[in-house]
């Protein structure tokens, strides 16, 4: 079996749609989380939303300029997925 590394593979994805897809992904991962409270599914959680600030952190650093909603609609994204994983660790 051929071992690939991320840079050898194309998803068609561009930034924001890679952003996006990290995103969703955190969103799904913390609803589960927050919904058994088990601190593994919790501790992956903040992982998956750290992955997903960065993939959006480096879609905004490549911006176009016509994207800027998207991107605030993101940002708000992240930050209620923040607030629903910080409120679950009280």
């Amino acid at each position: 079996m051929d071992n690939f590394s991320k840079q050898d593979v194309t998803t068609g994805y561009n930034d924001l749609q890679q952003a996006q897809v990290s995103i969703q992904s955190a969103q799904k991962m913390i609803g589960t989380a927050t919904m058994s409270m088990s601190p593994q599914q919790l501790s992956e959680a903040a992982e998956a939303l750290a992955n997903a600030r960065t993939e959006l952190e480096a879609a905004q650093a490549n911006a176009t300029g016509v994207d800027e909603e998207f991107l605030q609609k993101c940002m708000a994204d992240l930050k209620a997925c923040e607030q629903q994983l910080t409120e679950a660790k009280q």
